[in-house]
């Protein structure tokens, strides 16, 4: 295992608290090999912008929680598919074709760029007047995206039928000690929550139609580490990848994620080996 695989490893013992925030799962043994063949989706949060050392036009990152988790040494990356910018349709019309029966673990961070948060966290920081106005427009589309995500959920469940599928959400960008006004923090910090929410309920209605799939909350692995707070920052606060995780934002999106995986497979991965 790599310095970095064993890093991880590590987190993940103590991440093992995040468990708590995902509905049940089960993630199949893989065949013969031991190896869990993963597919990564999503966003720019999934393609690891705000890390640097990008390797294409999408921002995907080598310190993406992507290449973080194929740094373990039972989950091999068959294909990551992240790209920042994408929407839920996006996701749904582009980057499902490397999903098959062999895939064991998928992994999806979407929704953000549906509502543009980057984009109302600016607005909100630099033309505070408009800021209200913007979160009520944002808002009122959440219904039509959590429908929208349930869809997509059972796209990704249809096409890799065998796997688990692993939905992480967003975390605070502005802490309450950040050199904002504290309404707009308090504002943004919940359609932050809204969308997370929006996340966890089509994760659930999706789970209930029979798709193995679990939501992962990260707003607690980033509390006090988002812009303005007293721990290591997690969150760039200024320049084109402003409001993304930075390198060790997504180490915490790693562990989180890692902590969802069932402990008991995990146990049987090591006995593999």
């Amino acid at each position: 295992m790599s310095a970095r695989g064993r890093f991880l490893s590590g987190l993940v013992s103590a991440a093992t608290a995040l468990a708590a925030f995902t509905m049940a799962g089960t993630l199949p043994a893989a065949a013969n090999s031991g190896t869990v063949r993963y597919v990564a989706l999503g966003d720019s949060y999934a393609a690891g912008q705000g890390a640097g050392s990008y390797l294409n036009d999408c921002k995907q990152s080598t310190k993406g929680y992507p290449a973080l988790l194929a740094a373990e040494k039972h989950v091999r990356l068959e294909a990551n598919e992240t790209c920042t910018g994408a929407t839920a349709a996006e996701v749904a019309d582009t980057q499902l074709s490397a999903l098959n029966r062999r895939i064991r673990l998928v992994t999806l961070t979407v929704g953000g760029n549906d509502l543009d948060v980057s984009g109302l966290a600016t607005l909100c920081t630099e033309k505070p007047t408009a800021c209200a106005d913007a979160i009520t427009s944002r808002l009122a589309q959440l219904p039509r995206l959590g429908s929208r995500l349930t869809d997509l959920y059972t796209d990704v469940a249809d096409a890799a039928p065998k796997a688990l599928i692993v939905v992480s959400g967003y975390p605070h960008l502005l802490e309450p000690t950040a050199p904002v006004d504290p309404a707009l923090i308090a504002a943004l910090n919940f359609a932050t929550d809204e969308l997370n929410r929006t996340i966890r309920e089509a994760v659930a209605a999706a789970h209930a139609t029979g798709v193995n799939i679990v939501y992962v909350d990260v707003t607690a692995a980033f509390e006090g580490h988002g812009i303005g707070g007293n721990k290591e920052l997690f969150i760039n606060p200024s320049g084109k990848d402003a409001f993304h995780p930075n390198a060790a934002g997504y180490l915490a999106y790693a562990a989180a994620i890692s902590a969802a995986l069932p402990a008991k497979w995990l146990d049987e991965q090591e006995q593999l080996v």
